[in-house]
């Protein structure tokens, strides 16, 4: 294990520029949302695909929206975890962050609003219903999650809590 971690130091060019976790971000409220998202939405995509969507076309809407998003969220949160956007400073990250959230929350009120319209309580089979509907319920909270993000993503994009020379400060080292 040593010889992989200086194998990566010498590539990186330094050697105290490891990855490391950041638990600053893990108690911030986007962090936890974010950790939320990547749960709820998983839960949303795997309670849809444990159903027969495909006889459904609309829940393919849904699954398309839910997988994508998780996906993304998951390497958003890895990014953020180990302090990777530092490395890439000429990323407007808290930019990013906020249009990613905007559009993740607009489509998932579609894939709610979908979702909530195409689950049929007349439906033949009993846990097909159940599923949907705790899907359609989690899909509510995933979309919640997100509108939330934006609005905390908005203030960081934003520098809320700051000055205007603290926000134009940023370390490069």
């Amino acid at each position: 294990m040593a010889g992989l971690s200086g194998a990566a130091r010498t590539r990186s060019g330094s050697p105290g520029s490891s990855a490391a976790l950041d638990g600053a971000f893990l108690r911030s409220p986007l962090g936890g949302l974010m950790g939320a998202q990547a749960v709820l939405g998983l839960l949303v995509w795997a309670l849809i695909a444990d159903t027969t969507y495909h006889l459904h076309a609309a829940y393919g809407w849904v699954m398309f929206v839910s997988i994508f998003f998780w996906i993304v969220t998951v390497l958003f949160f890895v990014t953020y975890l180990l302090q990777l956007q530092l490395r890439f400073y000429m990323i407007p990250w808290p930019l990013v962050l906020m249009i990613f959230n905007a559009v993740a929350t607009v489509l998932y009120i579609t894939a709610f609003v979908t979702c909530a319209a195409a689950v049929q309580p007349t439906s033949w089979r009993q846990w097909d219903y159940n599923r949907r509907a705790a899907a359609s319920f989690f899909a509510g909270l995933t979309m919640i999650a997100y509108g939330a993000s934006t609005f905390f993503s908005f203030r960081a994009w934003k520098g809320f809590g700051s000055n205007a020379a603290t926000s134009q400060v940023t370390d490069h080292t």
